[in-house]
């Protein structure tokens, strides 16, 4: 994959900021050695960091220190690291490997597993709670959000959903609000974050929403193709789950061509509201790019 090198760059940047952070923050936590160990082994697994990306291009959009993300990066990423912790349990997706390591539960066992995502996930609200930079409002703000985002109206909810829509038939109506909720919200919140952070008015942070939802949904229907055509080495887990759960998925609803005519329009209408921001998006744009193209 041949990516711009600027946006190269600013991934790279980006991403050893917040794993540096994400250590020094697991370093610091004063709490038994074993729920550290275990918090820090999923957190610090890799990954994309598309979700702290998210928020980095927002604020470079607005032309403001991306420094000003950090904490609500470091938030959002321990809170999608619990997700992942217990998806992978066996009571849930049962999964041996995650980015191409055994999984927290095969690792800690099913009880330190579920506290550590529990650790992460009320560490994440301490983690806003103490920014220093921003005024209460700001840090209430992006705390309502990153709650809404992550609870019961939102991952959590899609999650459900999710659960419930094994081995059934689902409309496209139905899969959208699993993928809307169980994925881009979470994506949503980068983004909503950082017009917090910048103190964006109404008429441009509407545009900005629209944008992730589009994003959020994309990035979903990405994961369905590569569950049926990724490649097993760069994913990092076992392809073809999907279809092992008989989930419903958008190319067994639409077929494998028709979901990759739905990702590229989603995708196309992600820029095209970028295109209404009045903003140096173009980092956005390139990450928005590099969603529909990559390969894990």
């Amino acid at each position: 994959m041949v990516a711009n090198q600027n946006l190269t760059e600013f991934i790279s940047k980006h991403k050893e900021m917040v794993e540096k952070e994400l250590e020094q923050r697991m370093n610091d936590l004063n709490c038994p050695a074993i729920i550290k160990q275990a918090m820090a082994y999923s957190l610090q697994a890799g990954g994309k960091r598309i979700r702290p990306l998210l928020i980095f291009a927002t604020l470079d959009a607005f032309q403001l220190p991306t420094e000003y993300g950090l904490e609500a990066a470091c938030a959002v990423e321990m809170i999608h690291t619990y997700s992942l912790i217990h998806d992978d349990l066996p009571s849930m997706d049962d999964d041996d490997l995650r980015r191409g390591k055994p999984t927290n539960h095969k690792v800690f066992g099913e009880a330190i597993a579920i506290l550590a995502g529990d650790g992460l996930l009320t560490h994440s609200f301490q983690t806003i709670a103490g920014i220093n930079h921003l005024s209460s409002e700001q840090k209430l703000a992006i705390i309502y959000e990153l709650a809404h985002a992550a609870g019961p109206e939102g991952m959590v909810g899609g999650q459900v959903a999710d659960i419930e829509g094994e081995n059934k038939k689902l409309e496209l109506k139905d899969l959208e609000y699993i993928h809307i909720h169980k994925t881009g919200k979470l994506l949503s919140f980068c983004v909503k974050a950082g017009t917090i952070i910048a103190n964006c008015d109404q008429k441009v942070s509407e545009q900005f929403e629209q944008f992730a939802y589009h994003l959020g949904l994309a990035f979903q229907i990405k994961d369905d193709v590569l569950d049926v055509v990724g490649d097993v080495e760069k994913i990092g887990k076992r392809t073809g789950s999907d279809i092992e759960k008989n989930k419903s998925t958008y190319p067994s609803l639409l077929s494998l061509d028709g979901a990759i005519e739905k990702l590229n329009d989603h995708l196309q209408k992600a820029k095209e509201h970028l295109a209404n921001i009045p903003l140096n998006t173009v980092i956005l744009e390139q990450l928005t790019d590099l969603i529909g193209i990559r390969e894990n």
